[in-house]
Order: structure tokens, then sequence, then C-alpha cells
């Protein structure tokens, strides 16, 4: 089965609920695409716009990546290699995180 793009209304909603998450409300900027003169705030379509443009574009790049495996690894064990934390500058640190 082919997957079939989303469309923009589709990514708006994503758009939309993800920044909620975060505490951002994209009503807060002006409407449409002109940005407001007094706080140079881009418009609300242009942010929309701009972020589904960066959706269809980079984040399916990014989900694919792999961390590259040592030389010598069975192709079979790759995949497993890039589930790996990252390593850390600091690891005492995070092993609260991870207990």
């Amino acid at each position: 089965m082919a997957v079939t793009p989303p469309t923009d209304a589709e990514l708006d909603t994503m758009i939309r609920a993800r920044l909620a998450s975060l505490g951002i409300d994209l009503d807060q900027l002006p409407p449409g695409t002109a940005a407001d003169p007094a706080t140079g705030s881009p418009g609300r379509d242009s942010v929309l716009a701009s972020l589904r443009s960066f959706m269809r574009s980079s984040v399916t790049t990014l989900a694919a990546y792999q961390l590259p495996a040592p030389a010598g690894t069975d192709p079979a064990h790759a995949a497993a290699f890039s589930q790996q934390p990252a390593p850390m500058l600091y690891p005492s640190i995070s092993t609260e995180w991870r207990s």
C-alpha cells in the first residue's frame, strides 16, 4: 500500500498540536502572510507554510538517518547500533534519567 502524503490541513493540525504541546500559540501571530510592522513578527500563514515545507522536506530525511556502525559489523545488527544512546560528555548526569 502506497503512503499518501498528508494534506496541508492535516499538516497544519499536526504542527499546531505539536507547538501547543510546547506552549506556543500561533494565533498570537498576525493573520495572513505580511509581517507585523510594529513587532516584525511574521504572518501566521507564512509561518505555517514554512513549517509545512520543513515537515515535507527535512523530517523524512532526519527520520531515515542511522548512526554508522563500526567497521566489520554484520549488516543484520547495524540497525540495532543506531538505537544506542548518543555519547554524552558527562554521562553521570544522565544516569538518573535512565534509572
